[in-house]
């Protein structure tokens, strides 16, 4: 089995894994860290499928590179959203 091969299974079990801790953790810190995890499960298989020609695809990395910073802002968004919530609590 190609290197390739296993990144893309890889990157489908780190989604997987993601998934389950969305889907199981109530709370909103554990969501937040898994859709991370999720992301980065779909980063790993899209830089493993821009590999498989040759050159490898370059718009496939830019798209990885943008999402990245994406991540990152929402990310930043959604843990200063978090914060605002458990202080307004009583």
């Amino acid at each position: 089995m190609s290197s390739i091969v296993w990144y893309l299974w890889i990157g489908a079990g780190i989604w997987g894994i993601g998934l389950y801790g969305f889907m199981r953790g109530p709370e909103l810190l554990r969501r937040i860290i898994s859709l991370n995890l999720m992301g980065a499960g779909v980063f790993m298989v899209m830089v493993a499928l821009a590999a498989r020609t040759e050159p490898t695809d370059g718009v496939l990395h830019a798209l990885v590179l943008t999402g990245l910073v994406v991540a990152v802002s929402a990310t930043a968004f959604a843990l200063a959203l978090l914060a605002r919530l458990l202080a307004a609590k009583p």
